[in-house]
């Protein structure tokens, strides 16, 4: 069955429109021309002959020597075949493109590899991107933290904070003449400084923490890991030994899926109650979620 009308139509139309915008596979490195031709050389001939006509014509059309236009664009045209021939794998490009021209995108895509795919070291592209992408990080986390800390500063529990911190700095003594927006800018900026703000999902900026430092540390975070791992495995795997403190307070935070500063924050009776429920073990752990619950329906 033949195709509609219509759609015969359309193919010729992006075909028309790949030809008009797409070149031939030569045309991409020399033009219309024929790299070889504007040396005056075989494609056959060696990198000895190619040099000597490239010199030879460069000279005669150099716009030093002739002041011609036409020579001009003509020695623009034989330095462009130069750059093409001298080099082994672009003219390997070449000469298979001249035997391959039907093979219009592979050729292009050959032709763009070769001028722009090896120009820069690997190493120093990797270095580049991760100084980069560190400098955007440690920008982003220090506007983030600037921006936590002065919505943390209007809060009414910072500002009595800071008023206690201020009390205890001058042993009491506070006029009441001054309320809480009159206390000496210096001051305060001395107690902010002093107090311990832990502010969720905006830590204090640090340069451990950037990509590209992480990245130097790789080897050695992973060999410590490993170190860790042995040891976990050889103490409480092999060796049978009662978990410690440090180590069961890992478990339980792990087991409950308690971020680290979320743990940190508790009070120490509620880490030590969760640690004796030994809530790594499954049934422990079910247990403690069912008494959750419970305790949950009760307050309703």
């Amino acid at each position: 069955m033949a195709p509609p009308a219509t759609e015969r139509w359309c193919w010729a139309l992006i075909i028309v429109l790949l030809s008009l915008f797409v070149q031939s596979s030569t045309a991409i490195y020399c033009g219309e021309d024929d790299c070889y031709a504007l040396l005056g050389v075989a494609q056959d001939a060696n990198a000895s002959d190619i040099k000597r006509s490239y010199y030879k014509l460069s000279l005669e059309h150099h716009p030093d020597k002739n002041p011609d236009p036409e020579s001009k664009k003509l020695f623009v045209k034989i330095a462009t075949a130069y750059e093409i021939l001298k080099d082994n794998e672009t003219r390997a490009q070449y000469d298979y493109a001249i035997e391959h021209p039907s093979e219009v995108f592979y050729n292009t895509a050959q032709y763009y590899r070769a001028k722009y795919g090896h120009k820069s070291d690997p190493r120093a592209v990797l270095v580049g991107l991760l100084v980069v992408l560190s400098a955007f990080q440690y920008l982003n986390n220090v506007a983030r933290y600037n921006e936590a800390l002065a919505t943390v500063k209007r809060t009414p529990a910072y500002k009595n904070r800071l008023k206690a911190l201020e009390l205890e700095r001058t042993g009491g003594v506070s006029s009441k003449k001054k309320g809480p927006k009159q206390i000496d800018q210096k001051l305060q900026e001395e107690l902010s400084n002093e107090l311990d703000l832990q502010i969720k999902g905006a830590e204090k900026p640090s340069v451990w923490d950037l990509l590209g430092v992480r990245f130097v540390l790789l080897p050695y975070t992973i060999i410590k890991l490993l170190v860790w791992y042995s040891r976990w495995v050889w103490r409480y795997k092999v060796m049978k030994a009662p978990y410690s403190l440090e180590d069961a307070s890992y478990l339980t935070r792990r087991s409950l899926g308690v971020p680290l500063d979320a743990w940190t924050n508790l009070d120490e009776y509620k880490k030590e109650d969760l640690v004796q429920r030994r809530l790594w073990e499954k049934q422990n752990l079910e247990n403690y979620y069912a008494e959750m619950r419970k305790e949950s329906k009760r307050r309703r």
